[in-house]
């Protein structure tokens, strides 16, 4: 039994702006069932609860962070005179939603 409906599917869907035919729905339902098949499979291998969650699928990961330096910023004048349309600091942009 899926835990997805095909009205769930259309609904995400339609949040998503999406939307779904027919086929792409079923298609979206099997896809969810083989993942629940696979969830299952794995929640009932012995001794699962007692592995330790990896924080990277590398045992021997390493990484070194650059030394964080401010560097000066552009000043808003300058950046500024790249815009048509602007009030102060702010940027008048088209409309885009009606």
């Amino acid at each position: 039994m899926s835990k997805f409906t095909s009205e769930m599917v259309d609904d995400y869907a339609d949040k998503l702006l999406i939307g779904l035919s027919k086929e792409e729905n079923d298609l979206v339902l099997k896809e969810f069932d083989i993942i629940d098949e696979n969830m299952q499979k794995i929640a009932n291998m012995e001794g699962i609860s007692n592995v330790e969650a990896m924080t990277h699928a590398l045992d021997d990961f390493t990484y070194d962070l650059r030394e964080d330096i401010a560097n000066d910023s552009i000043a808003i004048e300058d950046l500024l005179k790249n815009c048509d349309d602007y009030e102060n600091r702010e940027i008048s942009v088209p409309k885009v939603i009606e």
